[in-house]
């Protein structure tokens, strides 16, 4: 079974909606300014990342599997590397999931889920429910070795620049999450 993808770019939505990525980069350069120059790449990627998913681009121009709740890129204020910090959906933990002798038979809801998609659940759900929504949070350094340069400012390849970053941060986190993915889609 192939390992499931954890984020691809939606080169095809993109097209179809004039090149928004570049079009919404190109909108945002001051975004970027304070990683104008900058010997390490990593704040430009992270702010290239940024602006390629949700809530900064709707849809996003990353899309990610439906158990991410968010994948965010950071600066590490240790060593300058790149720390990716993901939020996923998990199952519940093995104590719980093995009895239901401590939800005392007051109902307890895991996660909803509408057509294959987790969701949050409504204010009239958390009314009448209880609900135990089990998150996973993973922190992982991510490789730097194929990440553009940052620019000197901004300018014509900025884009170019930002679209690249994007993918090669897409490859680095499908590569480190699709195990995860797939051992949890297993469960």
């Amino acid at each position: 079974m192939p390992t499931p993808s954890f984020a691809w770019i939606d080169q095809q939505y993109d097209r179809e909606h004039g090149d928004r990525y570049a079009t919404h980069v190109r909108a945002l350069q001051t975004v970027f300014t304070e990683t104008y120059g900058d010997i390490s790449p990593v704040g430009f990627a992270c702010t290239a990342w940024r602006l390629a998913t949700l809530p900064y681009l709707d849809p996003g121009y990353v899309r990610l599997h439906r158990r991410v709740i968010s994948a965010v890129c950071e600066r590490n204020p240790w060593d300058g590397s790149l720390t990716a910090r993901i939020q996923l959906i998990a199952p519940p933990p093995e104590p719980l999931a093995k009895t239901q002798v401590w939800g005392r038979d007051r109902g307890w809801k895991g996660w909803p889920v509408v057509m294959g998609q987790y969701l949050e659940p409504s204010p009239e759900e958390l009314s009448r429910f209880p609900f135990v929504r089990p998150l996973l949070l993973i922190d992982a350094p991510v490789p730097l070795t194929d990440l553009p340069p940052a620019p000197e400012e901004a300018g014509p390849e900025l884009a170019a620049l930002a679209t690249r970053a994007v993918s090669v941060l897409a490859r680095e986190l499908n590569e480190l999450m699709g195990p995860v993915i797939s051992a949890l889609e297993s469960d």
